[in-house]
């Protein structure tokens, strides 16, 4: 058969990364495909830079638009991210019948609603593989191979730079702000680590694994969303005395009344698989009532295992093209007229055990107000840990692990609390999940 001719958006380090994978593996991709997959064309910002990739044969230009209007061009990959100018050249694309994969967790998240609703209308297919997880087969697991079950919830570790801060924090006891600047300087963090480290990377690949579990629009608005910066030394190492591990998750549950979205730092036992996930390695942990518990584990970012992901979506492409649209697996999982609208509850309504960690006068009495305010709530104490003040310092550090309760129980607790004259103002405030 004739080979598919791919238009590349990007040449940056996921783009090289795909055409080496892609040369170096095109007889076996091409027997898994049916045919061959070539790239020949492609757009770069700067022609001048040099790839470390073989380009020969690809013709190169600096304008997006020239790769998608090329007649010869059957899928596009889009690699540009963000979310302008990668959302007109999608939209570009569809609106020519041309096929889309795409690595852009940002534009699906925030607009993939639209992209899929015409896609489905010129009857091509949109490929996001590598938008969560790099390269770990997630959306395809959980799209496909757990089609029979009932999605009843999935906790992922989905940014890896936060990931590898907090697994430094823990094995070196160094404090955010210096590991923050070393992952900088390794390339894991961005000179602006925002996305990163207050959890909004995490909150778009959150938003598109809750709609393929659930069968629900994406609704990236709507995830609660807490970064790290807060964490402290102390906090991981108190967490580690009480047998947990913190780790930045992003949880999607059924409730009886709706959905909850919610990304934070998070206690988990330490014997559970996915607090033993460490570095920059990504994680997700899918709970189905007809399989149980499976997890999915590999690298979250870098050139080739994200190309993995891109290629192995261009292979699925290809293997469709010939296929009714009507009968290609759904974008979303779900067919588009059953996607179902449960809301998405406040996190005043999410139910979780608390770890609480405030610093007190060291002074008799206390932790016996703390310990009443907490019962007045309805909220049961679980363990505590006191620590007497550090040289030179005046407060004490009380430590406290409480059963499962409402939000917003813990919220009116909590500024009860920070009302004593006895206790700071400033309350850490960490939940906690079993993830059976």
């Amino acid at each position: 058969m004739e080979a598919v001719k791919i238009g590349l958006l990007g040449l940056g380090t996921v783009g090289s990364g795909v055409v080496r994978v892609l040369s170096r593996n095109n007889e076996e991709i091409a027997r898994r495909a049916g045919r061959a997959i070539n790239i020949v064309r492609a757009a770069t910002r700067d022609l001048s830079v040099r790839r470390d990739c073989d380009l020969g044969g690809i013709a190169l230009t600096d304008r997006a638009q020239d790769v998608i209007d090329d007649p010869e061009i059957d899928i596009v990959v889009e690699l540009i991210g963000g979310t302008g100018i990668a959302r007109e050249m999608v939209i570009r694309a569809i609106d020519q019948s041309k096929h889309v994969v795409t690595a852009n967790k940002a534009l699906i998240a925030l607009h993939g609603n639209e992209i899929f609703a015409r896609a489905s209308e010129r009857g091509v297919t949109v490929a996001f593989e590598a938008a969560v997880g790099g390269g770990i087969p997630v959306i395809k697991a959980i799209r496909e191979a757990l089609a029979g079950n009932r999605i009843e919830w999935l906790a992922g570790i989905i940014n890896g730079t936060g990931n590898f801060i907090l697994s430094e924090m823990r094995d070196k006891g160094r404090d955010f702000e210096d590991v923050l600047s070393e992952a900088q300087s390794l390339g894991y963090a961005e000179a602006d680590p925002t996305f990163d480290v207050e959890g909004i990377d995490a909150a778009h690949k959150l938003t598109i694994l809750a709609s393929i579990a659930f069968g629900i629009p994406l609704q990236f608005d709507k995830v609660y969303t807490e970064g790290i910066t807060r964490i402290t030394r102390e906090d991981v190492q108190y967490a580690a005395e009480l047998g947990y591990r913190i780790k930045h998750l992003g949880i999607a549950r059924r409730r009886e009344h709706g959905i909850e979205l919610r990304v934070h730092p998070t206690l988990i036992p330490h014997r559970r698989l996915i607090a033993n996930v460490d570095g920059v390695m990504n994680a997700v942990l899918v709970r189905a009532d007809a399989v149980g518990p499976t997890l999915y584990y590999g690298p979250g970012a870098g050139a080739e295992p994200t190309a993995s992901a891109v290629v192995a979506d261009l292979v699925d492409v290809t293997r469709a093209l010939t296929v009714d649209p009507n009968n290609r697996v759904p974008h979303l999982a779900f067919q588009p007229d059953a996607l179902i609208d449960v809301p998405v509850l406040d996190i005043g309504e999410a139910v979780t055990a608390y770890y609480l960690h405030l610093r007190v006068q060291d002074k008799p009495g206390v932790l016996a107000e703390i310990t009443r305010i907490l019962g007045d709530s309805s909220i049961s104490i679980e363990a505590v840990l006191q620590r007497p003040p550090e040289e030179d310092a005046s407060d004490a550090a009380i430590v406290i692990v409480t059963a499962p309760i409402r939000e917003s129980n813990m919220d009116e607790a909590i500024r009860r609390i920070q009302d004593l004259e006895t206790t700071s103002e400033h309350v850490t405030r960490i939940r906690l999940e079993n993830l059976k």
